[in-house]
């Protein structure tokens, strides 16, 4: 026969409740009867009941992470971080992707589903900002959005400044001399906030430097993989030779364009240089090792827990949102 928090509670000496206190780590609790409690539980090799807890107090212990692709590196590093983050907050995750899927993204976004039995949601979306302002606020579950998306107030929302680590980034091309760049990463026709921002800050930074940033230069990129870097790298060698630095809108998309400029016969860095974001490990080892704009995913994680865990505990706390800060790692291609 399993053993019980009554079991527990008689060989402790304290009441059931007591042992609940500590069980659900419920913190005023004084450290002398913590230590007894958990000694009986060791002895007994008390084990929770996870489904006995649920309907006791309402609440899992589980979040879920939806992610348009688990695969991509970026994405990889953002749920091991969330994961950790939820860990010292005394959670566990659950990973799902929607394989940017735009019905289920809608659909989990406007309402989850009472299936799933999680407390609350950390949702990075490719919605457009149009799809976003057509979801009521109102949700099955407590819901933390992560992404670039402008804050209205309903939803708390952990972000990156795309406009300002763009600009830093081709700030970078042009201090180190670079005069002739191009963009890769660009989705005008779909309507995604971060595309849109990272080309916003790119010109503005072409702009300030009083050189121009045409629409040729600026190259869209289906998915943001290293065959989509590749191409639209080797379609700018084609049309534009004379260009000296390419900033890319992440680095698998850099990656991929380094190595078009390889196969066109060009060097990098010393014909062109190239910087792209997100700073993921492949992108420290490669060779040239890339330059890129470190976006903190470990502060992301933490804070966008942290929303998630007020929102639980206080369905009616005001959204808030949290901008994460990134910085320029300068490395060999640039």
């Amino acid at each position: 026969m399993a053993t019980t928090l009554r079991d527990v509670a008689d060989r402790a000496r304290v009441s059931v409740r007591s042992v609940s206190n500590v069980v659900t780590g419920f913190q005023h609790v004084s450290p002398r009867m913590r230590e007894r409690v958990e000694k009986a539980i060791a002895e007994l090799d008390y084990r929770p009941n996870p489904v006995a807890r649920t309907l006791r107090t309402g609440r899992t212990g589980l979040l879920m992470l939806v992610v348009p692709e688990i695969d991509v590196p970026y994405f990889s590093q953002l749920a091991r971080d969330v994961i950790v983050a939820a860990g010292e907050q005394g959670y566990r995750v659950m990973i799902d992707q929607t394989g940017h899927d735009h019905d289920r993204e809608r659909a989990l976004l406007r309402a989850g589903d009472p299936s799933m039995l999680v407390d609350g949601m950390l949702f990075a979306p490719l919605a457009t900002q149009e799809e976003l302002d057509g979801i009521r606020s109102a949700s099955t579950h407590p819901l933390v959005l992560l992404g670039e998306h402008s804050f209205d107030g309903r939803f708390d929302h952990v972000a990156v400044d795309n406009v300002q680590a763009a600009f830093d980034a081709t700030r970078h091309l042009l201090d180190s001399g670079r005069t002739r760049i191009a963009a890769i990463g660009a989705q005008p026709k779909l309507g995604y906030t971060t595309p849109l921002q990272r080309t916003e800050g790119f010109v503005r930074a072409m702009q300030e430097a009083d050189l121009g940033a045409t629409a040729d230069l600026i190259r869209s990129a289906p998915r943001y993989g290293r065959a989509d870097g590749y191409t639209a790298a080797g379609e700018l060698l084609a049309a534009h030779p004379e260009l000296d630095a390419i900033f890319c809108y992440s680095d698998l998309l850099a990656i991929g364009a380094i190595r078009a400029i390889f196969d066109a016969g060009r060097s990098v860095p010393d014909d062109i240089a190239v910087i792209g974001v997100d700073d993921i490990e492949e992108g420290r080892f490669a060779r040239p090792a890339l330059s890129t704009v470190s976006l903190d995913t470990a502060f992301i994680a933490e804070q966008a827990v942290r929303r998630i865990a007020a929102r639980i505990d206080d369905p009616d706390t005001a959204a808030q949102e949290v901008i994460a800060p990134h910085r320029v790692l300068a490395r060999e291609s640039s």
